[in-house]
């Protein structure tokens, strides 16, 4: 079989992640102690005792070399927190209220005259500074990995329908910087150069270790049907614990976020318990008091955007303002949503020949360059104004502001088994498809973000997808 080797080893920069991290702390820090001495000073709420401003010279050094020591005793600067997940922000923020805690603590047995207004300053403005900093490091690594940088090098081992399934989701998530450059499989299925998704086929399952130094990986998963005991896995690791190869076992399972899946050790067998599917939880009382309280403020809000609108759609063609659609809800319930009129009066009767045109079905139906859309009406939804009437469903309780699409009868008469959980929760005016590309989607991308939020919603989830659909409003990508 031929063999296919990669050039070059995996990307030096990423050893450098860690330290960049310290120095992006280091640099918040000092910034941040800077303005709390200044604050301390110059604002009237906090004392001027003589002797503090000297106490600060000699804890300022010291607070903030024992706050570097405690992110880094919390695993703040560990190599494998970057770039995904939420456990960044958790150890530097647990590490920073410790910190604090340790200071008041200490300052108090010691009797150390410590401001309390440098204090309040200091942790204030310091959790937040460094939460942002650590956002910032993350969002231009995510940056470079989609442009090819600060990769991973990285086999899949398995069976070849485990393999291609793991690859496409290393595929479908570039961010994460997983470059996987062949595949090992089992050699009772070894009969091609490639898996049927194109991955090379490099070599077996039964020789990983040897396949792992000569293809110069970093990382190799291991997917199911690669091992035959957990023995095995174990001599693996002990193999590979000198050539600094991350060792990672990939399920099968996808599409559950990081809040559902605890792990339990029992007699040392790491048991995985997924926690059940949320979508109760995205029905909630919580959930509805967000959507009422939101809508309302919106509302009000954005009053001058709806009176323009409004006014610029019957001054076009004199036609209605508003469209009336009856759009499938919760439970599969009736309701009639509302949007500002973009198209022509007739645009109903138009849709069948159009997708006949286009060669494209019902479900999710839409096109470039749409003949039926007026000229106001293209502004309009380039920066999606023609959503905002909904915000009228969202508070008489149709709709959510976070949610799937409401879709018409007949795309939901189209729908599957696995479709039909998108009608368990109220529909949204945004959601995750919208946040993630909006129609330059694919329908199976598009429904599969759409599950994934039904069953793991969380009211942190929705708040970020509310903020990240400000960008893709105002960035107009894949609005038409």
């Amino acid at each position: 079989m031929k063999r296919t080797r990669t050039l070059g080893p995996p990307s030096r920069a990423l050893r450098y992640l860690p330290v960049s991290a310290l120095v992006l702390d280091l640099i918040v820090m000092i910034g941040v102690f800077v303005l709390a001495v200044l604050g301390r000073s110059r604002l009237d709420v906090f004392d001027t005792a003589s002797g503090i401003a000297s106490s600060l010279q000699v804890a300022g050094p010291m607070v903030l070399l024992g706050w570097l020591v405690v992110i880094a005793a919390f695993g703040g600067y560990r190599d494998d927190v970057f770039g995904a997940g939420t456990d960044e922000y958790k150890r530097v923020f647990n590490a920073s209220l410790v910190t604090a805690g340790l200071l008041g603590v200490g300052c108090y047995l010691a009797k150390f005259p410590l401001s309390r207004g440098f204090f309040l300053l200091a942790f204030g403005l310091g959790v937040p500074a460094l939460m942002l900093g650590r956002w910032l490091l993350r969002q231009a690594v995510h940056r470079a990995r989609r442009q090819g940088y600060l990769q991973h090098r990285v086999l899949i081992a398995g069976s070849a329908e485990h393999v291609d399934e793991i690859a496409a989701v290393l595929h479908r998530e570039p961010w994460l910087g997983y470059e996987v450059i062949g595949a090992l499989l089992p050699r009772r299925e070894m009969r091609g150069e490639h898996t049927d998704s194109g991955l090379p086929v490099i070599g077996a399952c039964e020789d990983v270790t040897a396949e792992v130094r000569a293809s110069g990986a970093d990382i190799i998963f291991f997917a199911g049907g690669a091992l035959t005991s957990a023995a095995q896995l174990r001599q693996v690791a002990w193999d590979l614990e000198k050539d600094e190869v991350q060792v990672v076992v990939a399920p099968s399972v996808s599409d559950i976020s990081s809040e559902r899946v605890r792990i339990r050790p029992v007699g040392g067998l790491p048991l995985m318990h997924i926690d059940p599917p949320r979508a109760t939880d995205a029905s909630s009382i919580g959930k509805r008091s967000f959507d009422a309280v939101g809508s309302l403020a919106l509302i009000v809000a954005f009053t001058p955007i709806f009176l323009f609108a409004a006014i610029r759609i019957k001054m076009h063609d004199g036609g209605p303002i508003l469209f009336r659609q009856t759009r499938i809800g919760r439970n599969g319930e009736e309701f009639t949503c509302l949007k500002y009129r973009t198209m022509v009066v007739n645009a109903d009767e138009l849709v069948g020949q159009l997708q006949t045109d286009v060669g494209q079905s019902a479900l999710l139906f839409k096109m470039k360059a749409d003949p039926r859309i007026t000229k106001p009406g293209k502004w309009i939804r380039r920066f999606s104004v023609d959503e905002l009437p909904q915000l009228f469903n969202v508070l008489r309780g149709d709709m959510s502001l976070v949610g799937p699409r409401p879709q018409v009868a007949q795309e939901v008469a189209l729908y599957n088994g696995p479709m039909s959980r998108r009608l368990r929760v109220r529909p949204g005016m945004t959601g995750l498809w919208q946040v993630s590309g909006r129609s330059e989607l694919s329908i199976q991308e598009a429904i599969r973000l759409d599950l994934y939020y039904v069953d793991n919603w969380s009211l942190v989830q929705d708040v970020s997808i509310l903020g990240r659909t400000v960008g893709a409003v105002f960035g107009s990508r894949g609005a038409y």
